[in-house]
């Protein structure tokens, strides 16, 4: 590891042009790559103050001991060879959008001399046509079931196959007509590949003219007095709309795009994109990864884009280009007419139309390079109104969920739960495993109905029934925001009968306190039954003093106290200067940001509801002489506070327990200034 200012360049000596740059380390391996508009500026970024850079990039430049730069002709060049080189050398710190290999496909082993159609996850390979992905593995078999009605083709695996070639008679599919059985040459490979064509093709979209076909059919037949063969027509023509309808339109103008949304934290960040083709949504996929390099910080959307844009579509225009290179040369072992086969490829790879939740750093850049690529024209935009913003919402909403269940599913099993308390016990120095972990947080806009959470997790979930709510009213902080006084009033509420809680019996009522400036909802009548292990409040070094000073003031020395920062998830340990950084990949960092968030949930739907019920009483609250039943009657009399303010004080009068005096005084009120 080597110390950055120990090959740091010589001032003046890096270039101001456009050019991208490599670190490498003491074996000269490359450890990253990025490129600059101007070099000089960028890489002076990386050879600062140490102590000012993200985590990940001061691992990176400790990690790297030289730094080597190529000057460009302009930024469209950067761009380019920024992607070669992160393809060529695989740099461990920079983002790899790799496919995620968890949703379900539908397969066609179009390089077989008998294709056959199959489900599949895993990684692509060559020789084989994938649809989808899908959202679930029976939505494929389904799929499939009701294709196969109307292309009879192969879809046994290759043992299968060469049982019934060998034994001279088909399988069941062959004998109920959902198989063409070219194992027994009910049909010759030439046909059965056709009726491959028309499988692939309906898939790549061209569904119209199979409905008109089997429609035109349909009709003949029943014209022709053959209703036999007229009923299966429609139900083919039946499985076929089924097929159909499970790509719900989405666009109503037949629209070609690609919609692209992330979700990010100072650490991880989530992309989804949604393909959507002829309007309808033909395909999702999804990816999380670690923020690194320049993608580093919360404010780095712009730049995430950017980097998502130029390796996901140089590395899908080049595995198209080289399929379609593999299908052109089988098409012309077979002599099939090279452009008819072409139309039934899917839609291309890159669209014409490009939608993003945000423009990245270089748009104008990185539109030459895509429009490159495509060999045409791309139009890279983020949608303002209509359905294209009201899919880029849900295309958002995807991403974050994404990102939730990246999260979540390191703590998903017992396994991974159990690892990550041991590793908390480990990095904190604790004698056991948090077997009980609890954690509070504050909410409040500028000082105003300040509330607080409680959440509690036993082995590593949450145990709901022990939640808690607190309302801390604005004179505790004299309507200012005092996040370190409500957390030391939450812990010494928490925490007060401390000794009581070890002994108490769960059927006791622990919701009512002396205290007039806190107020605890619990969500049950039961009080703690024990405290726990590991006390957590979300802030850093000032919120973990204040709690442990009223730790030190109730005489508690065995229930383990820290603070987790949201800025670089910092775990603060009361008197130390310095955090502790748990690695980036550990289950115990899963655990406490799954916990920090769940407290911040908690905390953030009670401030909701408690504003809302003052804001909602708010005009009828301060009217002399109006009690809490009397306004009701006002509210439940009009139906709403908007429709008492139109009524005159006669019509006011009229409610039952208001006078002309108490009337004209709520006339008064509501319509002063």
């Amino acid at each position: 590891m080597a110390d950055p200012t120990t090959y740091r360049p010589a001032t003046g000596t890096i270039p101001t042009d456009p050019g991208v740059y490599k670190f490498r380390d003491e074996n000269r391996r490359v450890v990253y790559v990025g490129k600059a508009k101007n070099l000089r500026a960028r890489l002076g970024n990386y050879f600062q103050d140490v102590t000012q850079l993200h985590p990940r990039t001061r691992q990176m430049v400790f990690a790297a001991s030289s730094v080597e730069w190529t000057v460009v002709a302009s930024e469209v060049e950067a761009l380019q060879l920024e992607y070669t080189w992160i393809k060529r050398f695989d740099p461990r710190f920079n983002v790899k959008y790799r496919d995620d290999k968890t949703y379900p496909m539908l397969a066609v082993s179009t390089g077989e001399t008998v294709p056959r159609a199959f489900f599949y996850r895993g990684p692509r390979r060559k020789g084989v046509r994938y649809f989808g992905p899908y959202s679930h593995a029976w939505a494929v078999r389904e799929t499939l079931d009701s294709l196969i009605r109307v292309f009879p083709m192969r879809s046994c695996t290759k043992g299968v196959y060469n049982r019934h070639e060998s034994l001279g008679r088909p399988c069941l599919l062959g004998y109920i007509d959902k198989c063409s059985a070219p194992c027994v040459g009910k049909v010759s490979k030439e046909e059965h590949r056709e009726i491959v064509d028309g499988f692939v093709s309906f898939l790549a979209g061209n569904t119209d003219k199979v409905v008109r076909g089997l429609t035109e059919e349909m009709n003949a037949a029943a014209a022709d007095l053959d209703f036999e063969r007229a009923a299966k027509l429609r139900d083919d023509l039946g499985a076929i709309n089924k097929v159909m309808e499970q790509q719900a339109v989405v666009l109503g103008d037949a629209t070609d795009a690609d919609f692209i949304a992330f979700s990010s934290d100072e650490l991880e960040a989530a992309v989804q994109i949604f393909h959507v083709r002829g309007g309808r949504i033909r395909g999702q996929r999804g990816w999380v990864v670690e923020k690194v390099g320049d993608q580093a910080g919360a404010d780095a959307l712009p730049t995430l884009m950017q980097n998502f844009l130029i390796q996901f579509y140089s590395d899908a225009v080049e595995r198209e280009h080289l399929e379609e290179a593999e299908e052109n040369a089988q098409v012309e072992r077979r002599g099939v007419d090279q452009f008819s086969h072409a139309e039934a490829r899917a839609v291309k790879v890159l669209p014409r139309e490009i939608l993003v939740q945000s423009l990245p750093d270089e748009a104008d850049e990185v539109t030459a390079l895509l429009s490159e690529l495509r060999d045409g024209p791309v139009d890279l935009r983020v949608p303002q109104r209509g359905d294209k913003r009201a899919l880029m919402e849900t295309v958002e909403r995807n991403a974050k969920d994404a990102l939730r269940q990246h999260k979540l599913k390191r703590v998903g099993d017992l396994t991974a739960r159990s690892a990550a308390l041991q590793d908390i016990q480990e990095a904190l120095g604790m004698e056991q495993s948090p077997l009980r972990i609890e954690c509070t947080d504050i909410s409040h806009i500028q000082g105003t109905d300040v509330v607080a959470s409680l959440v509690v997790f036993e082995d590593g979930l949450p145990k709901k029934s022990d939640y808690r709510r607190y309302r801390v009213k604005e004179a505790a902080g004299e309507g200012r925001s005092d996040d370190v006084g409500s957390i030391a009033e939450i812990t010494r509420r928490r925490f007060k009968r401390y000794q009581e809680d070890k002994l108490a019996h769960p059927e006791e009522d622990d919701t009512v306190f002396e205290d007039e400036n806190i107020v605890e909802e619990s969500t049950d009548n039961k009080r703690f039954a024990y405290p726990p292990q590991l006390f957590i409040v979300d802030g850093g070094a000032p919120q973990v003093n204040a709690a442990q000073a009223v730790f030190d003031e109730l005489g508690i020395v065995d229930v383990t106290l820290v603070g987790l920062a949201k800025r670089l998830e910092e775990i603060w340990v009361p008197g130390d200067d310095e955090p502790v950084i748990l690695p980036r990949n550990s289950q115990a960092l899963y655990l406490l940001q799954q916990i920090r968030d769940e407290a911040h949930r908690f905390a953030i739907t009670y401030h909701r509801q408690q504003r809302s019920v003052r804001m909602r009483r708010s005009e009828l609250d301060e009217v002399p002489g109006l009690g809490p039943s009397r306004r009701a009657d006002l509210v439940k009399h009009f139906g709403s506070v908007k429709k008492l303010k139109a009524a005159t004080t006669e019509e006011i009068s009229e409610v039952k327990g208001f006078g002309p005096k108490l009337a004209q005084q709520v006339y008064d009120h509501l319509h002063r200034g």
